[in-house]
């Protein structure tokens, strides 16, 4: 009989060691975008996210009866052989850990899951800091010294309240990151192993209390490819190569010479071992400029296998958005957001490649319309029918070596109409993309629509069904009927002049009102040229455009 009621459930173990390796295939690009330390080389969510998938893989072939201890141990064992880059290496130590506490455990005949939990972060803690070269603060290490503490404190708490405990001291601990490194401070980001580190804590958080955390995006650094643009190769030493191999048979006793070894070739030595009662097994890491050598430190001392040899610069481009993809056929396209099918027909025939966005449009949607173009250069206008925000997301998706994406702040389909009258294909793209713009934004608009319930406005309070009269987003025209409105809307935009009139008609405006508009215009304003187009967009009656 153990002395705690509330043994393991080594289910809980597997449940959780999935739920790690969904967690940080997710958020494996948000991971890579923080990695500036101590290789800028985009790769540490990738690497914890391939560590831990082989791991449980290594889980998924034990059979499924398997007591706490070797499941714990087979996940140990996964880690250490599945083991990619230096953060690999150090969450392989998480899961070493755990499996000693279970060991311990079971040894003291006390496998409850606060006192596994604890031991597990306590023995992780101690190990993976001494398996690093020179440990720094505000990284990973720091975050499993917070939150083996944090444990240690809670030890008496429900497993709930421990778990949740240990989340949320170790986000604080992240958000802290960022000003305990210079790296990450001039980056302006917070270390991306030990925001890997905060995912495998949520997902224990989820696995026990059956809630999920939710957690902010944390903002990636705004370097280049692989942020080798603005950095050296090496935050520590300026080194070309990362080598990997897993070293068997060898003497425990031996791996501080072969740290001294590694440490004259390089930098960025990690070393751990399984800890396992079979063989002696260690994982070695260590960035280098001779990687011949550092695989020779290994061999001296036993036999090797399972080498891994990677080029920072040669994965970084192999790694930069569109580097497999073929050249692009054209080298220049526009992307147009429009809604209605007559302004689908009139903006295709202006030369732009069309996304409907009737009823909104998904950003992925969008990056798919940019790299379909197979072009070099896409010039992208929203026409106010998408956030900024997801502009962003789509550019980020959009972009590559191949291709430049440059989006123009149109917020209406008129505007974009005068950008496309002074498209060039033949002209430089910056040259051609700033005429674009200018011409966009030297295009006064309004538009018109109905009144959906009782507002007070700059022109006044309107009622329910009221036609509105606006510039941009301000409401300067309250109507009655839609040809009174619209043609005071018309003598307000022309107040300061113009030399030409663009009016792209919705689905719900009326003859009456266009015939209005025509006839005022042509009265009142007889030096001025008027362009009529059905286009049949639902959110306004029309958008109207003064160039």
């Amino acid at each position: 009989m153990t002395k705690s009621g509330n043994a393991v459930n080594p289910q809980l173990i597997r449940d959780w060691a999935h739920a790690c390796a969904d967690g940080l295939a997710s958020l494996r690009g948000e991971i890579n975008d923080l990695n500036v330390f101590p290789i800028p080389d985009s790769d540490t969510g990738s690497n914890m996210a391939n560590t831990m998938a082989g791991a449980v893989a290594a889980l998924d072939e034990a059979p499924a009866d398997a007591d706490l201890s070797t499941v714990t141990r087979v996940l140990a064992d996964g880690c250490v052989a599945n083991a990619r880059g230096n953060s690999g290496v150090i969450l392989a130590q998480l899961f070493v850990g755990l499996a000693d506490a279970a060991d311990l455990g079971i040894a003291e005949d006390d496998i409850g899951f606060n006192k596994l939990c604890t031991n597990g972060l306590r023995l992780a803690s101690l190990s993976a800091r001494r398996a690093v070269s020179e440990p720094r603060e505000g990284t990973v290490l720091t975050l499993l010294k917070v939150a083996a503490a944090t444990a240690s404190a809670h030890v008496s708490d429900s497993p709930a309240d421990l778990v949740r405990a240990v989340a949320e001291d170790s986000a604080e601990a992240l958000d802290l990151t960022t000003e305990q490194m210079p790296e990450l401070a001039e980056a302006g980001v917070v270390d991306a192993g030990a925001r890997g580190f905060l995912v495998i804590a949520d997902a224990m958080v989820a696995v026990v209390t059956g809630v999920a955390n939710k957690r902010r995006a944390y903002r990636g650094s705004t370097a280049g490819p692989g942020g080798l643009v603005d950095h050296a190769c090496s935050a520590d030493g300026d080194t070309d190569f990362e080598v990997m191999y897993l070293l068997e048979g060898a003497d425990a006793k031996q791996i501080a010479g072969l740290r001294d070894r590694l440490g004259e070739l390089g930098d960025s030595i990690v070393i751990v071992g399984d800890s396992s009662d079979v063989a002696e097994r260690f994982s070695v890491h260590v960035h280098t400029d001779e990687p011949g050598a550092a695989v020779e430190a290994g061999l001296a001392l036993g036999e090797i296998r399972d080498i891994r040899i990677s080029c920072f610069m040669l994965d970084a481009l192999n790694a930069a958005p569109g580097a497999n993809e073929p050249p692009p056929r054209f080298r220049r396209a526009v992307v147009a957001l429009v809604s209605g099918d007559g302004a689908e027909e009139l903006f295709a025939a202006a030369g732009a490649s069309v996304v409907r966005a009737d009823d909104g449009v998904h950003a992925a949607t969008l990056a798919e319309a940019i790299r379909s173009t197979d072009s070099a250069h896409v010039v992208v206008m929203g026409n106010g029918m998408m956030s900024s925000q997801d502009l962003v997301t789509v550019g980020a998706e959009a972009r590559s070596t191949q291709r430049s994406v440059v989006f123009l702040p149109t917020l209406s389909m008129v505007q974009c109409l005068s950008a496309l009258a002074v498209h060039d294909p033949g002209e430089e793209p910056d040259v051609d993309a700033f005429a674009m713009a200018e011409a966009a934004a030297g295009t006064r608009w309004g538009s018109l629509m109905i009144s959906s319930g009782k507002l007070t406005t700059l022109a006044g309070t309107c009622e329910v069904g009221d036609t509105l009269g606006l510039i941009g987003s301000d409401v300067l025209v309250i109507g009655k009927q839609p040809a009174d409105a619209a043609t005071a809307l018309l003598d307000l935009m022309l107040a300061t002049g113009g030399e030409m009139v663009s009016v792209l008609a919705g689905e719900g405006l009326d003859e009456e009102t266009l015939e209005a508009i025509n006839e005022h215009v042509r009265k009142h304003y007889s030096g001025i040229e008027l362009e009529l187009h059905q286009t049949g967009q639902t959110s306004t009656l029309l958008q109207v455009g003064v160039e």
